[in-house]
């Protein structure tokens, strides 16, 4: 587990807080990549959580916040960030979010040990050295989705399952 040194109730409270799950454990992303669990365990227990970009679309040029927390849970990575709203790229992308326009989560990383499934062509990621989780369009794996943005009353935006669908239909067409 990586956490952010000023992991306080007060930094998750503030305007522009992200939640979700940035990669999902034995699912096929739409490349039939499969991430394992325990794939970023070695990464995240040597990462300084500073390292990890919070980004959008995978663009270095793009930083939009900071990871206040990245874990390896028994469903896949969950994370937990925050946008800087004083960047005028993130506060586009958090009204995005609010209004369920956005929701794509999706990781950058550099395999250290995979194997390929000779029956099903997929490639199973064992270990991975995580670098980056983007705010995505459409994200490489369907299932990897914010799940909770605060607004500016800080109440939970949980998103309607119909956008996520629309969402994923286009990436399925892609």
């Amino acid at each position: 587990m990586v956490t952010h040194a000023k992991n306080l109730v007060s930094d998750i409270e503030e305007n522009g807080f992200i939640s979700g799950y940035a990669s999902v454990f034995d699912i096929a992303d739409l490349s039939n990549d499969i991430v394992e669990k325990g794939a970023f365990k070695n990464s995240l227990n040597n990462a300084h959580l500073r390292k990890i970009q919070l980004l959008f679309q995978h663009d270095p040029n793009q930083p939009i916040g900071h990871w206040i927390k990245i874990i390896e849970d028994n469903k896949g990575l969950y994370v937990e960030g925050k946008l800087t709203l004083d960047n005028a790229k993130a506060k586009d992308i958090h009204a995005l979010l609010l209004s369920g326009a956005l929701e794509g989560l999706s990781i950058g990383f550099k395999t250290k040990r995979s194997r390929k499934d000779l029956s099903t062509g997929a490639r199973h990621i064992l270990e991975a050295e995580l670098w980056e989780i983007s705010i995505v369009t459409f994200p490489m794996l369907p299932s990897a989705r914010i799940d909770k943005a605060k607004d500016a009353d800080l109440k939970p935006i949980n998103f309607d399952g119909q956008i996520a669908q629309i969402i994923r239909s286009a990436s399925a067409r892609l």
